[in-house]
Order: C-alpha cells, then sequence, then structure tokens
C-alpha cells in the first residue's frame, strides 16, 4: 500500500524542526520575563518572544500541511525570528535570552532557505 503523500524533504524537515525548537524557546523565554517583571523594555521583548513564537507554530503547521503560502510565510518567520534575536540579544547577561536568540538565529536562517526554495 502506497501513501497517500510523500514525505517532507530533508530541508522542509529540518526547517520544521528549527520552528519548533525556536518557538519552544521563545515560551520558555517569555516564562521567564513573566517571572523577572519588567518595565518597557522587557515588554518590547515580550512583544517580540509572542510574534516570533506565533509566527514559528504557523510556519512549521503550513509547512506540514504543505500549504502552497509556506514559501510567504517562511519568509515572514524569518523576519519575525531576526526581530526577536535582536530583542533577546539587547540582554546579553541572561542565559536565556541567549539561547532563544540562537534559536531564533537559526530558524531565520532556515526560514530564510525555504523561503527561497520550491515546496
Amino acid at each position: 500500500m502506497q501513501p497517500t503523500t510523500t514525505e517532507l524533504s530533508k530541508e522542509t524537515q529540518a526547517c520544521v524542526e528549527a520552528c519548533m525548537t525556536c518557538h519552544s524557546a521563545c515560551e520558555e523565554t517569555m516564562s521567564s520575563c513573566m517571572q523577572k517583571g519588567g518595565g518597557q523594555a522587557q515588554m518590547q521583548i515580550m512583544r517580540a518572544l509572542i510574534d516570533c513564537s506565533e509566527a514559528t507554530r504557523m510556519c512549521s503547521d503550513m509547512m506540514m500541511r504543505r500549504s502552497p503560502m509556506s514559501a510567504d510565510m517562511c519568509a515572514l518567520c524569518a523576519k519575525a525570528c531576526d526581530m526577536c534575536a535582536e530583542a533577546c540579544m539587547s540582554m546579553p547577561d541572561d542565559p536565556q535570552m541567549m539561547a532563544c536568540a540562537q534559536a531564533c538565529r537559526r530558524c531565520a536562517e532556515t526560514c530564510r532557505a525555504m523561503a527561497g526554495a520550491t515546496m
């Protein structure tokens, strides 16, 4: 019996995994930020984390269901990840922020590659 759908390419699988890792990192970092509290700067970081978390979740979902809009979503996701990484880098002494920034950069890189690829 043959499968009804083809498997995702290795590149797409890697991008989905990077998105899911980034999503988790953003969620963990949001939780950390909420525990610490903070002022206006913290609110800007929280907005970037929320945007990135939502974008990566949606992007991975769209790639897994082979949406024809996946490439466009990957481009948007890369932008959200870049913005979040930059926001997290504003707190270089916080290991959670640095881990999140690293996950965001990796996701942005894979999403940019997918945005240019035919899915």
